[in-house]
């Protein structure tokens, strides 16, 4: 009685969204717990739990949580990856890697437009599914979802997206490191390949140290750089979303939205050093559950059916990236070298 009494004090605003967000909180547990005992990536199985859970998105109590969590929570998520890079970090790759991560990600994200393109798809969808896999996985795709505008198909795209994304990752970690030896990589060439080719950090890392210490302290940094590419990338979604006037017929999204700017800011302020350990790891944390609760969200607010019909094309299309995103990093570590 004391709990419904403090809740009815609540602004009415809080009181609107807090059984949404609390639906999504208690998806994200349980996904991060199956994900710590059996492996798989979490947000696949936030996405899984979400899906089965759609029926709360409709006319309820839920509702307007869901959708809060699904915008709201997910920016406050992409802000907060800014506390895992610093400026000395990306430094320390030196100019070969740097200009590797960078060639890669302009390279594969303009492909991916284009291609997508020509499959019939609008270019904002290969910007997004590109994206996500020349930057850093899911993570990369909810940013860019959140910096895109409204659409109809935006959410199933994102979901799609995510999904490709997480299980093109999980078969990248397996299979790449079996590449690395068969070409004979080097410890620090072996990280590079890694650290540029797969998309999620956790997988990076799983994939990197199972070689070498060497190889995934490597791996890692080149994976915060591709992480650091996230900003500029975002600017772009904005800009293109401002030039092409596809603000949804409302009002167009800002050039930098808020939470690029925190992105930047927390880099900039991590990079100072005055940031203990604990408030970093701390602010990575926030930031995952955020991302889980927010994917927990969209994939509530999705229809199974939606996912169905998404046809051939969109699965060759993340396919293609992925496999023309290896080729290059191996192409540029030649000139690099």
């Amino acid at each position: 009685m004391s709990t419904a009494l403090a809740i009815g004090r609540w602004p009415a605003r809080t009181r609107a969204l807090f059984p949404g967000v609390m639906a999504c909180g208690v998806v994200a547990a349980a996904a991060t717990f199956l994900s710590e005992h059996y492996g798989a990536p979490v947000m696949l199985f936030a996405l899984l739990l979400g899906m089965a859970m759609n029926f709360l998105s409709g006319e309820g109590a839920c509702a307007a949580g869901i959708g809060f969590t699904a915008r709201e929570v997910l920016r406050i998520g992409v802000a907060l990856l800014g506390l895992r890079i610093t400026i000395a970090q990306v430094a320390a790759l030196g100019w070969g890697p740097v200009g590797i991560v960078v060639a890669s990600v302009v390279i594969t994200i303009t492909v991916s437009m284009l291609v997508a393109k020509l499959l019939g798809f609008q270019s904002i969808f290969g910007l997004l599914t590109g994206g996500a896999t020349a930057i850093c996985g899911a993570s990369a795709a909810l940013a860019l979802s959140a910096a895109l505008p409204a659409h109809p198909q935006k959410e199933r795209a994102t979901l799609f997206t995510v999904i490709g994304v997480s299980a093109l990752s999980t078969f990248a970690m397996i299979a790449y490191p079996m590449i690395c030896n068969a070409l004979g990589l080097s410890p620090n060439a072996a990280g590079i390949f890694l650290g540029g080719t797969i998309h999620d950090v956790a997988q990076v890392v799983g994939a990197g140290y199972s070689l070498s210490r060497e190889t995934g302290d490597v791996a890692t940094l080149v994976k915060l750089m591709r992480v650091a590419m996230l900003l500029p990338v975002i600017v772009f979604a904005a800009a293109l979303t401002r030039a092409r006037g596809d603000g949804g017929g409302g009002e167009r999204p800002p050039l930098l939205p808020w939470f690029a700017v925190g992105f930047a800011l927390l880099v900039l302020i991590n990079s100072t050093g005055w940031v203990p350990k604990s408030v970093q790891s701390l602010g990575s944390e926030i930031s995952r559950w955020c991302l889980v609760a927010a994917i927990a969200g969209i994939g509530m607010k999705t229809q199974l059916k939606d996912l169905v019909t998404v046809g051939f094309k969109p699965v060759a299309l993340m396919l293609g990236e992925t496999i023309f995103l290896a080729g290059l990093v191996l192409l540029l570590m030649r000139f690099a070298a």
